[in-house]
């Protein structure tokens, strides 16, 4: 009976470290979960945490956006120029185009000018070879024939011819004409000679003549009625 008495005590103390280690065990089961716990912990304070920025940094970087934005308004203001600076060129070769066909056209103009210079040059020589002609014809017939002829022209070729003659020759002529034919020649020779109205309205005015003038003699007056 007395070797139980000896056992018990034995099994307390065993049973007694046994607890102690399973506490021991829990202690630092609890331990390490608590360090696992901190350390996440401080991981997500780290995630979390507002990150320190460098104010040089964002200077840097606000100086590169502000370049940034000045090297593209100077590209759209170098784009803008280039666009005006073609359609100013196309501007010009629009007008170039159209001053050459103008040059082109007055020198078209020129040349037709001075064709139709030349042609009426050349007609006008032509009828002054005529005139001379008819003139040299009429000059060479005998009076009467030439003035039987001179009542049935025209005025258009008589006047010319007649005041291209010579005056001891277009008088025989004149007096054999008939009469009426002869004073209307006469007034148109005389009013081939006379200067042209424009030349004559631009005249000075006559001075009227003094009161104490002598009146015109009868044969100027006759002769002013008669006119």
């Amino acid at each position: 009976m007395r070797p139980v008495p000896r056992l018990l005590p034995a099994v307390i103390v065993v049973g007694l470290a046994l607890l102690g280690l399973k506490g021991e065990g829990f202690v630092r089961a609890a331990w390490a979960q608590e360090q696992k716990g901190a350390e996440a912990s401080d991981v997500l304070a780290k995630d979390t945490a507002p990150v320190a920025t460098d104010p040089a940094t964002d200077d840097a970087k606000s100086d590169s956006a502000a370049e940034v934005d000045v090297l593209a308004s100077l590209a759209k203001r170098r784009a803008a120029l280039d666009t005006r600076e073609a359609d100013v060129q196309m501007r010009e070769q629009v007008l170039a185009a159209a001053e050459a066909r103008i040059d082109s056209k007055i020198a078209t103009l020129k040349q037709l000018q001075d064709q139709i210079t030349a042609l009426l040059g050349q007609r006008d020589d032509a009828e002054k070879a005529q005139l001379a002609s008819l003139v040299k014809t009429y000059s060479a017939m005998k009076p009467k024939d030439a003035a039987r002829i001179f009542n049935t022209l025209s005025d258009d070729v008589l006047v010319p011819v007649a005041q291209a003659m010579k005056s001891d020759v277009l008088a025989p002529i004149l007096a054999g004409m008939n009469s009426d034919s002869a004073q209307k020649l006469t007034m148109k020779l005389a009013n081939r000679v006379r200067l042209p109205e424009t030349v004559a309205a631009a005249a000075p005015a006559a001075q009227p003549a003094p009161p104490n003038a002598a009146p015109p003699a009868a044969g100027q007056a006759t002769a002013k009625a008669d006119k």
